[in-house]
């Protein structure tokens, strides 16, 4: 089976892994037909367990996936012996954004997005499936609020509104809130103005809905509604959906 992840400096004292897609524990069929690049958690693990000891470095560009392939990959960076840094370039968005409060240190570039909401799932039977369905899909926010309390120190309370609304939050957003601990390339802490504008994020909403809806990006839609955006907020939605390649 191919990988859809990328390990670079394996052998060095500074091993990075690339997550640039949706997750999945296995190669879907989805992905096949589209093309689209995919996160194998099984996979990441492994290479994870051959760099013990070693500090690595997990970039994260995804729009998130499965939720019990997140929690093998985040479970395995929790399990680490060494310093885990996540840096978001792009987005961490649903189950990525779990994986990424298991770094040690979480850092967002001024461009990009995280956002955290509810589990998803679809099911078809009675009505006593669908109250199962319910009853596994609150179980499941409950298992995905423990990481995100771990990192934050939000009430549980507050973080299960945060998922219910939907959550958007560029870098310094992010950080105010404590989902990451900095922004890259400003020291220690954002300055006023690197903040992307909500066009930005808008676009990236904008194309995470659509992959939803369709299963596909609608990439040149979004740049040509969105055609007043500064080079910096156009960079940020690019980034974003840049594994699409479309």
């Amino acid at each position: 089976m191919s990988q859809y992840y990328s390990v670079k400096n394996m052998e060095s004292e500074q091993p990075e892994i690339h997550i640039d897609g949706p997750i999945q524990m296995d190669k879907s069929i989805l992905a096949v037909l589209l093309g689209l690049p995919e996160q194998t958690a099984v996979g990441i693990r492994s290479d994870i367990k051959r760099m013990d000891g070693k500090d690595i470095t997990v970039w994260i560009n995804s729009i998130g996936g499965e939720c019990y392939a997140a929690s093998v990959i985040y479970t395995a960076l929790r399990e680490h012996r060494g310093k885990v840094t996540v840096k978001v370039d792009g987005s961490a968005i649903s189950a990525a954004s779990v994986i990424a409060m298991a770094g040690d240190e979480v850092l967002m570039s001024p461009t990009s997005v995280m956002m955290i909401h509810n589990p998803m799932t679809s099911v078809d039977g009675d009505a006593a499936e669908m109250k199962k369905a319910i009853e596994i899909l609150e179980e499941t926010k409950d298992n995905i609020i423990n990481a995100y309390a771990k990192k934050c120190k939000k009430s549980r309370q507050e973080i299960a509104e945060l998922m219910d609304a939907e959550t958007w939050m560029g870098a310094n957003k992010a950080v105010e809130m404590g989902f990451a601990d900095g922004v890259l390339y400003m020291g220690d802490g954002a300055e006023d103005g690197n903040e992307p504008s909500n066009v930005a994020v808008a676009a990236v909403r904008s194309v995470y809905n659509s992959l939803e809806r369709t299963g596909h990006f609608g990439v040149a839609a979004v740049m040509e509604s969105a055609s007043d955006i500064s080079e910096q907020d156009r960079a940020a939605a690019l980034l974003a959906i840049e594994y699409a390649k479309v």
